[in-house]
């Protein structure tokens, strides 16, 4: 009852029963950052350390193993429910409840054997003791107190000696166990306060923090709404970052390109500059050049003509090749027939005059504000939606306080003060009756050690007191005192061998069944099995516990789940399957405002026609250049001569040819000549010819460059400036879908914030809160520990020590008899020619061993003056 209890109460913390919504939104945005939830420190520990016992325990379930091989009966358990639920009482004289019963003893036969075999002995062993005494009252069965003497006599006598050692031995080993489960159950009942306390502070633990925690629950509502109202106010960079984002990949490329444009400009007027200043440097430089190489050439040709200089034959041959080749000394390149670019620098240079870069930039700068806006045309709509989330927090609190939890857990906690308090009060009632029953069982374990008593105390006096030289009728006092020790044992072995036998036949009866039939199918949740079948406590509930909780017995709830989930330390709300009557998102639901924010995110309007990328001056800037006329200039004109030589030979290869030949010629004037004019057209060289190589590789570049810019220059222009009507277009009249579509995942945006935070209690309320860990500690310790472990385990290792010593009792009352005749003194003996080796000698009346006291025995002086006397 107090489970049911419990479970109900628990029930009512978790809301009432409505129907759950379903979420519609996506996560667009990171996870809250949503603590653990504080739980609860449960103490009971369900470890059993049972000791070297254990072992001992491991040897009777292996006993029952053998006794009751046979795996847990779930079929025959059911139908023997169901007829004890189902029918009544005329229903056990019809065969189906004989072949029921027949089954049930088919299955119970190795207890019904072994308990039949038991009743037998508490049966026979009491009439053969009297039979027994009757027949040696008549001197039969070993009455007669006379020995016979035999040749094996002494083999004989250490033989049952020996075996009734053995027995008395195991029969000790038996006593033991069954003292030391008596002791260990006793401890263990006395050991249980400890654990029913920490069970009971479980239970109070989780009724105290239940509510702790669901309160903890609704006070993180605080996080979605603190990061809800922060992203409200920065609504400007969140909104107005998206939709720029989004702008911003047909906008940013038409302002990229705007500025590109404005760069390459920048870059043709600096080209033509470069054009006209190297043109004027070349042609100049090229005038210069050729004055120097016709002042050269005539110097040259003056030496070449001297007569006193050219007129050996060598020397004539080498200046007549000299004079052929001094037409080479001549400019290639003519840079005065290109046409200037005059005009076309001076119309870009007209462009240049208003800053597109500058205009562009203002359009850089006016997309780049689109946060700004969304922030200032969003202010009194954004207070509205702050005042809708105010509203969620309210209403949760109000909701929480109508929960009526902590009248529940007053109420249940005094239910539960109660048990406490009755259990303590009963619990001396529970040890005083298991001192009763220890001391019970003490004095079945001392009548065994009685018994051993006498067979100890009788092999102790009959072995040592025994004499062989002595005749039986001189036995001495210490061997007579064994012997009669021995039949005192067997006495009392058979006045409480058939009461041990029944206390044996009992607790292995009742130990036994509830090891294989609880304990085992507990253990492995067989068990469970049974106790889920479909309407076998009741005909009409088909799930037991589901009726018996919520009055619903269709809602598949078994125990096994219930207990198995519960270990797990599960919340109550997984185990007990609440989400089919209750709705934990109730009170933290946010649904029923989703409507509400969904209109006050649908009536933002944003506009951005205030944002104007390039004005029409700056169009019509770009159309200006297009109209430069750079693509007018004759670039192929300006190539052709770039790529030409500026001389028509090269000065320093002539320069060293005219050295070279200068060299071959005898010493004289006329190589000193060649060589000073090789020197000087190598100077040539250096001052004018290689700058103007590097005028004229400047040239070259900016022509080239211009060329590039002057291909499809209109078409170029035209496609920048539809690109940026395009982006300002889709800024001014299709802003508005984007805007709506940012918009709407905006709002997902934070509400799902509240779903992450719904969805975190959800999943809070199914694992951790009222984690129901103690409900299975408490089924455990009534069932695996206080049941199984300390009672059933003891007993059955009790049963099975007693059990075992009081059976011996058997073969030791037999060699107890028969030894005792060795050790008591006799009142006759067999007539010997030899006293001292005493052999054997037949009698004349053939009877061998059989005497009569007059005529072959030899009286007894002792037993004969005391018979006198009497």
């Amino acid at each position: 009852m107090a489970f049911v209890l419990c479970l109900l109460l628990l029930l009512m913390l978790l809301g009432g029963p409505v129907s759950e919504g379903q979420s519609v939104h996506q996560t667009t945005t990171g996870t809250l950052d949503l603590e653990y939830l504080p739980a609860g420190n449960y103490e009971t520990n369900l470890y059993v350390d049972s000791g070297p016992i254990e072992i001992l325990f491991r040897i009777v379930r292996a006993f029952l193993f053998v006794v009751q091989p046979n795996p847990f009966p779930e079929d025959l358990i059911r139908k023997a429910l169901q007829q004890r639920f189902a029918h009544t009482k005329n229903d056990y004289q019809k065969p189906e409840f004989i072949v029921l019963m027949l089954k049930i003893a088919h299955y119970e036969i190795g207890f019904i054997v072994l308990a039949a075999l038991g009743l037998l002995f508490v049966v026979l062993l009491p009439l053969v003791g009297l039979c027994f005494c009757m027949c040696r009252c008549c001197n039969n069965c070993g009455g007669e107190m006379h020995q016979r003497q035999k040749k094996n006599g002494d083999c004989r006598r250490r033989s049952f000696a020996t075996s009734l050692f053995v027995i008395s031995l195991i029969m000790s080993l038996g006593v033991f166990c069954a003292f030391a489960t008596n002791q260990h159950l006793t401890t263990q009942v006395q050991g249980m306060r400890p654990l029913i306390k920490s069970n009971f502070k479980d239970l109070r633990t989780l009724l105290t923090d239940t509510p702790e925690q669901i309160n903890y629950l609704v006070s993180q509502f605080d996080t979605p709404k603190n990061q809800a109202l922060s992203d409200l106010d920065n609504i400007g960079p969140l909104l107005g970052g998206r939709v720029q984002d989004r702008l911003g990949k047909r906008v940013l490329p038409a302002l990229d390109a705007v500025l590109s444009m404005a760069g390459a400009i920048r870059e043709t007027r600096e080209a033509l500059e470069n054009v006209s200043a190297s043109m004027e440097i070349l042609q100049e430089g090229t005038n210069k050049l050729s004055a120097n190489l016709t002042t050269a050439k005539e110097n040259l040709n003056n030496t070449l003509n001297d007569p006193a200089a050219c007129a050996g034959a060598q020397a004539a041959s080498t200046c007549n090749v000299i004079r052929n080749s001094l037409n080479q000394l001549s400019i290639n390149a003519n840079f005065s027939r290109l046409p200037p670019v005059t005009s076309q620098l001076a119309k870009v240079n007209e462009v240049l005059k208003i800053d597109l870069a500058s205009l562009v930039q203002k359009g850089y700068a006016a997309f780049n504000d689109t946060p700004n806006l969304v922030q200032n045309q969003t202010k009194n709509i954004l207070s509205d939606v702050k005042s809708v989330l105010d509203s969620i927090g309210t209403n949760i609190t109000v909701v929480v306080k109508r929960l009526p939890i902590q009248k529940t857990i007053t109420d249940f906690m005094v239910y539960l003060t109660q048990t406490e308090t009755y259990i303590e009060n009963y619990f001396p009632l529970v040890e005083q009756y298991d001192f009763y029953r220890w001391l019970s069982c003490l004095i079945a374990c001392c009548l065994l050690i009685l018994i051993l008593v006498f067979y100890y105390l009788g092999l102790l006096c009959g072995i040592c007191g025994y004499n062989k030289h002595k005749t039986p009728t001189n036995r001495g006092w210490v061997s007579n005192t064994g012997g009669n020790f021995l039949m005192a044992g067997v006495g009392f072995s058979f006045l409480f061998s058939w009461a041990l036998m029944l206390i044996v036949v009992s607790t292995f009866v009742l130990g036994g069944n509830v090891e294989k039939l609880v304990c085992e199918p507990f253990k492995d949740k067989a068990i469970f099995q049974v106790l889920d079948t479909p309407y076998i406590f009741n005909a009409q509930w088909k799930n037991y516990l589901a009726g018996l909780l919520f009055k619903n017995p269709d809602v598949n709830l078994t125990f096994e789940q219930v207990y198995s989930d519960c270990k797990k330390n599960k919340g109550i709300y997984t185990s007990l399957q609440l989400d089919k009557f209750y709705n934990i998102s109730k009170f933290l639901s946010i649904s029923q405002y989703t409507q509400d924010l969904t209109v006050q995110f649908e009536s933002i309007k944003i506009n951005l026609s205030s944002i104007v990328l390039l004005d029409e001056v700056g169009k019509e800037n770009l159309l200006n250049f297009s109209f430069s006329g750079i693509d007018g200039i004759d670039f192929a004109a300006y190539l052709a001569e770039v790529n030409k030589s500026i001389t028509k030979v090269d000065l320093l290869s002539f320069a060293n040819d005219l050295e070279a030949r200068a060299e071959q010629l005898p010493k004289g004037a006329l190589e000193n000549a060649l060589k000073g004019h090789a020197s000087n057209i190598r100077m040539i060289h250096r001052q004018h010819v290689i700058p103007m190589e590097q005028e004229m590789s400047t040239l070259n570049q900016s022509i080239r460059f211009l060329q590039r810019t002057a291909t499809e220059l209109m078409v170029k222009v035209s496609q920048v400036i539809t690109t940026v009507e395009g982006a300002q277009f889709l800024i001014n009249n299709n802003a508005s879908f984007i805007i709506i579509e940012e918009t709407k995942k905006y709002m997902n945006m934070i509400i799902d914030y509240f779903e992450q935070y719904i969805q975190w209690v959800k999943d809070s309320i199914t694992m951790d809160v009222a984690a129901c860990e103690p409900l299975a500690n408490v089924i455990d310790t009534a069932i695996e520990i206080f049941l199984c472990s300390y009672i059933t385990d003891s007993v059955n290792a009790f049963w099975f020590g007693l059990g075992g010593a009081t059976i011996f009792l058997v073969p030791a009352i037999i060699f107890a008899v028969k030894l005792s005749k060795y050790y008591r003194r006799m009142d006759s003996e067999d007539v010997y020619d030899d006293v001292e080796t005493l052999p054997m000698k037949n009698m004349e009346n053939g009877n061998y061993g059989y005497h009569k006291d007059h005529l072959y025995g030899l009286h007894n002086p002792v037993m004969t003056s005391a018979m006198e006397q009497w």
